[in-house]
């Protein structure tokens, strides 16, 4: 073990190549594992982050067409036989889901509680949907700069040891060593800092939708 470091860090200090590619190819296995969690997370992150942004900025959009054609409609339950069949926006779902449920039961007693009641169940299911994907980016935000502080430090301990066992402090010998600990740390802020964002952002938008869904609801159960 001793050895292999001792070597690494000889050859090391013999390449000053300092490029990203060159930096993880002569990184510990410990230090490379933790760069490829890394960028697991991050690459993941942005595909999350991708994913939300195009899904609220459509189904913002489907609302407020659901909402006028449903406000402007003669009744719910000729609304409700017009829907397609094919629905993706949440807020036709709640309403359609509701609508089901209510007119699958024969009693006409305590509709509005029992309508209340669907809604709420609805938008629960909607909301769910919605915010799968907000844990993994809460997670990775947390924890990224943790996991590469962890690479630092494996990283710089074999940069200490290499300086005992070869009795050489010439930063030459170091330097590669210590340059590859922190691009742990690099990655790992890469990582958190667009998933810390992304997840204050998305979750502000969710509240807002929620609250979306929960008016029109409110006004609904108005007019039944």
């Amino acid at each position: 073990m001793e050895a292999d470091i001792a070597a690494n860090a000889l050859d090391l200090g013999t390449n000053t190549d300092f490029s990203l590619l060159s930096l993880f190819l002569k990184a510990d296995i410990i230090v490379k594992a933790v760069m490829i969690s890394l960028i697991f997370c991050s690459v993941y992150s942005w595909a999350v982050i991708i994913e939300k942004y195009r899904l609220f900025k459509k189904i913002n959009k489907s609302s407020e067409e659901f909402e006028e054609k449903f406000w402007n409609s003669k009744s719910a339950e000729n609304f409700y036989n017009s829907l397609p069949n094919n629905l993706e926006d949440p807020m036709s779902l709640v309403f359609q889901n509701a609508m089901e449920n209510l007119l699958k039961k024969k009693s006409k007693t305590n509709i509005s509680e029992r309508m209340t009641a669907f809604l709420e169940g609805g938008i629960e299911k909607e909301m769910s949907k919605i915010e799968k994907g907000f844990t993994f980016l809460a997670t990775v935000g947390s924890t990224a700069p943790f996991i590469g502080l962890f690479g630092t430090v494996w990283g710089i301990m074999n940069s200490f040891q290499s300086i005992a066992i070869s009795r050489n402090t010439s930063l030459a010998i170091v330097a590669p060593g210590i340059a590859e600990a922190l691009f742990a740390t690099a990655l790992g802020l890469l990582a958190a800092i667009p998933a810390v964002v992304a997840y204050n952002k998305f979750n502000t938008d969710a509240k807002k939708y929620s609250e979306k869904l929960e008016n029109f609801s409110k006004r609904f159960l108005t007019i039944i």
